[in-house]
């Protein structure tokens, strides 16, 4: 193995896929190189991550203050503001 240069499909700046990485890659199973540099991937993980949740308003089961959570709140189960759920 040796390092190759990869330009990335989202902003087009060439990066360098390191014989570590592709080392890392393939004691993890992946088999597809990556498409987008560091940046990119960072930075479409995190949107994906915006994206993904629906956010609910609920109310603290311990303090009563409004909050919000990534899922429809059931009456069964209890709601934490970040506050509480860290006690």
């Amino acid at each position: 193995m040796k390092d190759k240069k990869i330009t990335c499909k989202d902003c087009g700046t060439s990066f360098v896929f390191t014989v570590e990485e592709q080392e890392f890659f393939a004691q993890k199973g992946f088999t597809n190189e990556p498409t987008r540099c560091k940046d990119c991937r960072a930075s479409r993980k995190n949107s994906d991550r915006r994206q993904s949740h629906d956010m609910h308003p609920a109310i603290c089961a311990a303090c009563g203050k409004s909050t919000q959570v990534p899922f429809k709140p059931r009456s069964d189960k209890p709601i934490y503001c970040n506050d509480c759920f860290k006690k």
